[in-house]
């Protein structure tokens, strides 16, 4: 019966895709180099394992959202879900490296967006978690399938660096929002009364007013 362990060995941006799309090579040993492995219907949750890295004061402020203040830290940073990711593998004996596509969002609803965000700089830890179903040639005994445990597990530290090339080679200067709709109409009705032609205008006319009405905003600005 085939045992198969994975290593992330590299990524990369990948660019045209229909969203921001990550690739890991993706590196799969048989444990029998000589086993004929027909197909591998690989499935994968990555975690992000963020108690595994220092922050600076300013990630800290900027993750207070996701894990409250810094004094409470040892209580609250844990480990989260960041997306899950399925390929299938063609055949192969012995070793094969593949290229894992890891789909990204730019939701700032996402806790995972908003954990990428805050960084500054260096690496995230990765823990990505392997499933799903081997099909094999076994001696006299023809096509096989068997499962892939869940302890079966790789490790990888990805750079903060390449998720933010990656964002910005899908939205170049923009972040995105979401609003309620009762909100944005709102915002639509005071944009078109005062004749704003753009979202950041009236962003920008809306912070301004804001900082009229509370002088302390004046200091800050």
């Amino acid at each position: 019966m085939p045992d198969l362990n994975f290593l992330v060995e590299s990524a990369k941006a990948v660019p045209y895709a229909a969203a921001p799309l990550l690739s890991l090579g993706l590196r799969i040993e048989n444990a029998d180099p000589a086993e004929p492995i027909h197909s591998v219907l690989l499935q994968c949750q990555i975690q992000i394992e963020a108690p595994r890295r220092r922050y600076t004061p300013g990630e800290q402020a900027r993750l207070s959202d996701l894990f409250g203040e810094p004094e409470r830290w040892g209580q609250t940073l844990r480990s989260m879900l960041w997306t899950h990711a399925n390929l299938t593998v063609p055949s192969f004996t012995g070793a094969t490296t593949v290229e894992l596509p890891v789909p990204c969002t730019f939701d700032f609803n996402v806790a995972a967006t908003k954990y990428f965000h805050g960084l500054e700089h260096g690496e995230v830890p990765l823990c990505l978690l392997f499933s799903g179903t081997i099909f094999y040639e076994a001696a006299d005994a023809g096509l096989q399938a068997a499962r892939i445990p869940w302890s079966k597990e790789a490790r990888y530290r990805l750079p903060v660096a390449l998720w933010k090339q990656l964002m910005d080679l899908y939205y170049p200067n923009t972040a995105w929002l979401s609003l309620r709709r009762d909100v944005f109409h709102q915002l639509d009705e005071y944009r078109r009364k005062h004749g704003i032609g753009g979202w950041d205008q009236l962003m920008e006319r809306l912070l301004a007013e804001a900082r009229v009405e509370d002088p302390r905003q004046k200091v800050l600005a």
